[in-house]
């Protein structure tokens, strides 16, 4: 009897501790914006918030989505300039300011007609951290893809999945 009782309990727990350990990390999911014709693939449920930027003179109001998982950002911002030239002007800008945020030295460059692409390393708080970017003016909407974290926990794999994952509409 007694057990019979120790295995009723016993079972139960070590199943759920055997699921709990089985979920993965990692719980990518597709996500079409409301407010910007994009779709990526975000490794949690993302939440989105609205506030005004300057973009070096610009002013707009960006959207930024984000998921956040072990310390590691997720986000995809957009915002919508008066005309496509400012578009493509506030993608440097863009550039510049999320690179500024970490203090951050460039290692990797890559520019496009209307994208850049960057790796770069920083520090938050004295804290090593990795951004990687993409920056893009798609007629007078601006986007910034970017994984942002610890320098030695941002998963290349994870990276390369949510940057190829954004599709702008």
């Amino acid at each position: 009897m007694r057990t019979s009782l120790l295995s009723s309990l016993l079972l139960p727990v070590l199943t759920a501790c055997l699921l709990a350990g089985c979920s993965p990390t990692y719980n990518w999911r597709d996500y079409n914006s409301p407010d910007a014709p994009y779709q990526a693939m975000f490794p949690d449920k993302p939440v989105s918030h609205k506030r005004s930027v300057d973009l070096d003179g610009l002013n707009v109001d960006m959207t930024m989505t984000a998921a956040q998982i072990d310390g590691t950002v997720f986000a995809i911002g957009s915002a919508e300039a008066p005309d496509a030239a400012k578009a493509q002007a506030a993608v440097a800008a863009m550039r510049t300011a999320m690179v500024k945020n970490i203090g951050a030295t460039v290692t990797r460059e890559e520019k496009k007609a209307s994208s850049i692409d960057i790796d770069a390393k920083g520090a938050q708080n004295g804290t090593p951290m990795r951004l990687v970017g993409h920056f893009e003016a798609r007629g007078n909407r601006v986007y910034q893809v970017i994984v942002m974290g610890k320098e030695k926990a941002v998963p290349q794999q994870e990276v390369d999945m949510f940057l190829s994952s954004f599709k702008p509409n």
